[in-house]
């Protein structure tokens, strides 16, 4: 019972904790240079491409029309040389109509805690934008605001319930796994040297 009501509490914390910085419109959400999109796998286990990742394609699309966002920073997984989540994002951003000029590639988001400090600790960035659906964006946002980055956040369109209902009992216990991480102190997998964006 203890652990179910801490993994709850968590769960509150971190919305009501950034509700006030996250936005669904271009014409409300501030402008910024950067537009963290947090990268996801483009396909299903049954083959049928993934809307999690359509959506925030779409997502990182109008702001970057809108001139909310100069540049598109992905950050993904690409652990392993057959899985590339960057890479196919930024291939789908470009047939889209996004100049590859302006999108960089972090290949070391291997999860949301590594991609948003890595946006400040090697991608020189402190004032963002980040762009995934409104769960996801609020444990990003947290993490940014623990971390001295000030961001918002620009909410891709969600799924439905039913398609969703793995990814949000993840989500808790991602929440979970992030007040451990900043409890102890965790830091990312990988840092590196600064690769400063648009210079």
């Amino acid at each position: 019972m203890a652990v179910l009501l801490f993994v709850l509490l968590n769960h509150r914390i971190v919305s009501n904790g950034t509700k006030n910085r996250i936005y669904s419109s271009t014409e409300e959400i501030p402008a910024n240079k950067i537009g963290l999109l947090l990268g996801t796998g483009k396909y299903l286990t049954n083959g049928h491409v993934n809307l999690y990742y359509k959506y925030r394609l779409d997502a990182a699309y109008e702001l970057f029309r809108s001139g909310k966002i100069k540049y598109i920073l992905i950050s993904g997984d690409n652990s392993r040389k057959d899985y590339d989540e960057p890479s196919m994002m930024k291939e789908d951003l470009i047939a889209m109509g996004i100049p590859a000029s302006r999108i960089e590639l972090d290949y070391a988001g291997f999860r949301t805690f590594d991609s948003v400090v890595r946006c400040k600790e090697v991608f020189c960035e402190r004032s963002i934008t980040v762009i995934s659906q409104q769960f996801h964006n609020e444990r990003a946002l947290f993490i940014a605001q623990n971390k001295g980055i000030k961001a918002v956040g620009f909410n891709a369109k969600d799924v439905n319930r039913r398609y969703g209902i793995t990814t949000n009992v993840r989500e808790r216990l991602a929440r979970t796994k992030l007040m451990l991480d900043i409890l102890f102190g965790i830091g990312p997998k990988f840092l590196g040297d600064e690769i400063p964006i648009g210079k």
